[in-house]
C-alpha cells in the first residue's frame, strides 16, 4: 500500500546501503545517560563501538531499575544497544595498558568521567591527541572544564535548574523538571554532531579534533528565547502550564470522552479557521477581544473557556476530526500507553526487536531515516560480553586474560 513502506527498511530483494559509519571505531569510557546516548547514534549509524565499564557492576545505569522483563535498567536498554561491552579496573597499571591499546586502533575516544580524571588516569586530550594527530576525542561533563562550576556535581533535574529550565516549566505556582533527562540528551546530541563535523574536518584536512561538550552549555543553548525576553524585557517568562506566554489560545482542553486535546492557534487567521470551522462563531474573527493575537492574550482566560465550552461537548475523534478539516494545529495529549500504541509508529513501522541479555525487547528506530540503509539495532550487551573478544583483538592470549580476570583486572 502507497505510503506503509517501513521508515528506514529497504524493501525485499534491494541492496543495502552502507551505514555511513561502518568503519569507525568509537572507545566510549562512558556512564549514566549523556555519553552514552551520543555514542548510541553513532553506533546507530554504523561505528563499532567499544564501551568500557568498571569491573564491579559496570555502568551504574544498569542499576536504576530492573523494569525490562524485570531484569534491565530502562536507561540502560535505551541507550547501550549495538554496543560491545569491555569490562576493566582502570585503577590498575594492566587496566589503563588496555585502554590504551583499544584508544590506539580507534578513530574517536568519548568520555564523561568526573572533571580532570580522565586527566588523572592518562587519558586526557592533550596526551592522546599529540600520540594520535587523528584521533577524535570528546570529553562531556557537567559545566565544562574552566570556571567555578567546573567541579559541582552535575546531574540532570540539578542542570535544569541551573541554567532557567525549570523557571519556566510548570504552573505559576509549582516549577517541576521536565519529565525525560532532557539535559543529558541534549549535550549527548551536541557530542553526536560534534563527532560527526570533525570527522567530517579530518576528511578533508587528515586532523582529528579535542571537542568539549557541557550539559549546561546544551541547556542555556536551549533556553534562549526566554533569556532573551529576560534580558530585552527585564521581566522573566512566566510559568503557562501548557499554555504559551505570548500566544492563545495555546493549550490542552477537555473532550467529552475525558481526553484532553491539545490546540495550537499561532496567527489571527488559525483563529479565524477555529472560530468559524470548530467553535461556529464566526463573529468572534472580527470582536476587538479575539481577533488578534495580542488581544487574544490579554483575554487569555475568556479565550480559553470559551474553547473550552465547546471542546467538552465533542468526542475527542469528532474534535479532532473538525480541527484537522479546519486547519487546526491539535494534538491528543497522550501519555505512555499513548506513545506505545500510537498508529504512526506502527504505520511506519518504527519498531525493532532487539536482543538483550533479558531476552528480546521492543525499540525504536532511531530519527535519523536514511533511505535504502536499515539501522543497526544489535543486543544490548551483558556486562563484560565483549572482554575476552576484544584483548584477544588487541594480542592477548587466553593465558594472559585469565590471569587478567583472577587478578580482577578484567571481568
Amino acid at each position: 500500500m502507497p505510503g506503509t513502506q517501513g521508515a528506514g527498511r529497504p524493501p525485499a530483494g534491494e541492496p543495502r546501503e552502507p551505514l555511513p559509519l561502518e568503519g569507525i571505531t568509537v572507545v566510549a569510557l562512558e556512564q549514566a545517560v549523556a555519553a552514552p546516548f551520543a555514542s548510541r547514534q553513532l553506533a546507530d549509524l554504523g561505528a563499532r563501538v567499544v564501551k568500557v565499564e568498571k569491573v564491579d557492576g559496570g555502568d551504574f545505569a544498569r542499576g536504576y531499575d530492573s523494569n525490562v522483563r524485570g531484569g534491565l535498567g530502562t536507561h540502560f536498554a535505551w541507550l547501550n544497544r549495538s554496543k560491545e561491552s569491555v569490562a576493566l579496573d582502570l585503577k590498575t597499571e594492566e587496566g589503563r595498558a588496555i585502554l590504551d591499546d583499544l584508544i590506539a586502533g580507534a578513530d574517536v575516544f568519548l568520555q564523561n568521567l568526573a572533571p580532570g580524571a580522565a586527566d588523572r588516569l592518562g587519558f586526557g586530550a592533550g596526551r592522546l591527541r599529540e600520540r594520535d594527530p587523528r584521533l577524535i576525542v570528546v570529553d562531556m561533563s557537567g559545566y565544562g572544564s574552566s570556571g567555578p562550576y567546573r567541579d559541582k556535581r552535575a546531574y540532570d533535574m540539578l542542570v535544569q535548574a541551573e541554567a532557567g529550565l525549570i523557571s519556566v516549566t510548570g504552573t505559576p505556582e509549582t516549577p517541576v523538571k521536565a519529565g525525560s533527562p532532557i539535559s543529558d540528551i541534549a549535550a549527548g546530541m551536541y557530542a553526536f554532531s560534534g563527532v560527526l563535523a570533525a570527522l567530517v574536518r579530518r576528511g578533508t584536512t587528515g586532523a582529528g579534533a579535542s571537542v568539549e561538550v557541557s550539559m549546561f552549555d546544551a541547556v542555556a543553548e536551549w533556553m534562549s528565547q526566554p533569556m532573551y525576553t529576560t534580558l530585552y524585557t527585564g521581566a522573566a517568562p512566566p510559568r503557562a502550564r501548557l499554555s504559551h506566554p505570548v500566544i492563545a489560545p495555546y493549550d490542552a482542553y477537555p473532550t467529552a470522552d475525558g481526553v484532553d486535546v491539545v490546540i495550537g492557534v499561532q496567527s489571527d487567521p488559525g483563529w479565524a479557521a477555529l472560530a468559524a470551522g470548530v467553535l461556529d462563531r464566526p463573529d468572534l474573527v472580527t470582536d476587538p477581544d479575539y481577533a488578534t493575537n495580542m488581544a487574544r492574550v490579554r483575554n487569555r482566560e475568556k479565550v480559553d473557556a470559551l474553547v473550552a465550552s465547546v471542546t467538552s461537548r465533542l468526542g475527542r475523534d469528532e474534535l479532532l476530526r473538525r480541527l484537522d478539516e479546519a486547519g487546526v494545529p491539535n494534538a491528543t495529549l497522550n501519555d505512555g500507553h499513548g506513545l506505545v500504541a500510537h498508529p504512526q509508529l506502527a504505520a511506519r513501522d518504527r519498531w525493532r526487536d532487539v536482543g538483550s541479555p533479558v531476552g528480546d525487547i521492543r525499540a525504536l528506530l532511531p530519527p535519523i531515516t536514511l533511505a535504502g540503509a536499515e539501522p543497526r539495532m544489535d543486543p544490548v550487551p551483558a556486562l563484560g560480553e565483549h572482554t575476552d573478544a576484544v584483548l584477544a583483538e588487541l594480542g592477548r592470549d587466553a593465558g594472559t586474560v585469565a590471569r587478567l580476570r583472577a587478578a580482577g583486572v578484567v571481568g
